[in-house]
């Protein structure tokens, strides 16, 4: 069955349609490797309306285990080149339908081609840092994996940062 999605009218940009949540782990929802209090919870509420997946170089190696029994796709990234990794599986889900959320150097090809394609790209820094290049690529900076997803919860309180 498919899941209804999110669909918000942003003045002066038009409609956003997401059908999907592709996001990275480390630093994004997690701190020092352990999911933030309260993400489990919206992630299990915002998977009534979006497919999610989280792709993670797994720095911490305590990915999986975090994210065990939540609605969501987890896939480690192996070997090398993680961010065209990224890059290539947001392109092949449809970049357009798509919210990208990350923080590294490697999140930003993801998050770049997102947001040319006119989905929604957030750099999100839950206290490791965000990669200057993650935030150039993004259509806004969220401090905070919860607060990064209440808008998806919300989406109205999208219309302030992404109007024109």
């Amino acid at each position: 069955m498919e899941k209804p999605g999110i669909h918000l009218a942003i003045p002066g940009r038009g409609a956003l349609r997401l059908r999907r949540l592709v996001t990275d782990y480390s630093g994004t929802l997690s701190c020092a490797g352990r999911l933030s209090p309260g993400v489990g919870d919206r992630l299990v509420r915002l998977a009534e309306r979006l497919e999610i997946a989280v792709l993670t170089s797994d720095t911490f190696g305590t990915a999986a285990e975090e994210l065990d029994g939540l609605p969501v796709e987890v896939h480690i990234l192996e070997d090398q080149d993680h961010d065209l990794q990224k890059h290539a599986f947001v392109h092949s889900l449809g970049p357009g339908e798509t919210a990208a959320f990350g923080n590294g150097m490697n999140d930003r090809l993801m998050l770049a081609a997102v947001r040319a394609a006119g989905g929604l790209a957030v750099a999100v820094d839950n206290g490791e840092g965000c990669a200057f290049e993650a935030l150039q690529a993004a259509n806004l900076f969220i401090h905070g994996a919860e607060a990064a997803l209440d808008p998806l919860l919300d989406p109205r309180r999208l219309a302030a940062g992404l109007r024109r």
